[in-house]
């Protein structure tokens, strides 16, 4: 049972890179594939993509709860949690971004710019014996990062859902989507930015 938290971070990953081929693929990216397909199989990808978007991000917090509790982190795990992270946020953004959700890209493009910085922050660090603790901030800033993308890939997919048809509905909803996303790039900004003093300071 001890390995039960790998596989679940393992599964993190494959739904992820599903998520991001079915996105694709739906949005016409596949060559020989999206061409063939019609209008009710684009909407079956869309929302088999955020299904699996959400199971992933639910297995995000399962993962890590399961291995302090049964005491059984690991190396690897340790390895995979954060790539898993950043696979599954990445992956969303440049699925929504195969849609056309022109409104997410200055967000997107600043949590993306900030994940890569930090991830190269980290390799450099470990080179020198420098680690970087995940902070709480940098927890609530991934949940806040889950959340707003799950959001606005519902709502990029809305067409694909019973309750697309609703205007009254997606107003509020789009709203809501990229304010959440806003935030969760101004915090993930926050956390570069104090992942980037730490590192500063251990270095000098």
């Amino acid at each position: 049972m001890k390995s039960l938290p790998n596989i679940l971070t393992t599964a993190r990953l494959v739904l992820a890179l599903f998520m991001f081929v079915a996105l694709a693929t739906a949005a016409g990216a596949l060559p020989y594939v999206s061409e063939h397909l019609d209008q009710d199989a684009q909407f079956r990808l869309m929302r088999w993509s955020v299904y699996a978007f959400v199971v992933a991000a639910v297995t995000d917090w399962f993962d890590g709860w399961l291995a302090r509790r049964w005491d059984a982190t690991s190396v690897w795990g340790a390895i995979l949690d954060p790539i898993g992270d950043k696979v599954l946020v990445c992956g969303a953004i440049l699925g929504l971004l195969a849609l056309g959700a022109q409104a997410v890209v200055i967000p997107a493009g600043l949590i993306l710019f900030r994940e890569f910085t930090v991830s190269a922050l980290r390799e450099v660090g470990a080179g020198k014996g420098v680690k970087l603790p995940v902070t709480l901030l940098a927890k609530w800033k991934t949940t806040l990062q889950l959340v707003a993308l799950t959001l606005e890939l519902v709502v990029a997919a809305r067409g694909a859902f019973p309750f697309g048809d609703d205007p009254g509905l997606w107003g509020p909803v789009t709203l809501v989507a990229h304010g959440l996303l806003w935030l969760a790039a101004i915090v993930t900004i926050i956390t570069g930015a104090q992942y980037w003093e730490q590192t500063r300071k251990a270095l000098s």
